[in-house]
């Protein structure tokens, strides 16, 4: 029997297969979402590194977020990371969502990113 741990790294895996497999040069925004926090993270696959990153647990938010674990956490960080890669140039971007399911606070980065002016 299939576990639902199981379930989800199948489907983890196979996103990433197919993200990669489609060989584009655009940079990939990375959602990572725990019990507590969200994090996002805007990654050129091409040179390895790291072009933006924001969390729930990102200083300028301190005192912002009543919570770090709710959908309007999720928004903030959205439009946090997106800020921080417009201002590095990265205008457009590939949404790779981990394996999770596109609703709830993925979604909501998601939306978020796409209001500040990322296209995905």
């Amino acid at each position: 029997m299939i576990t639902k741990q199981d379930k989800y790294q199948y489907r983890k895996e196979r996103s990433r297969k197919k993200l990669l497999r489609s060989g584009t040069t655009v940079p990939r925004l990375s959602v990572y979402r725990s019990h507590k926090h969200i994090y996002a993270q805007v990654v050129d696959d091409i040179k390895g590194s790291t072009i933006a990153f924001a969390s729930s647990l990102d200083k300028s938010l301190k005192g912002k977020l009543t919570s770090t674990k709710n959908i309007s956490a999720s928004k903030t960080v959205g439009e946090l990371v997106a800020k921080r890669a417009l201002e590095k140039g990265v205008k457009e971007v590939i949404f790779d969502r981990g394996g999770r399911l596109y609703h709830g606070r993925v979604k909501a980065i998601a939306d978020a990113a796409r209001a500040a002016g990322l296209k995905f």
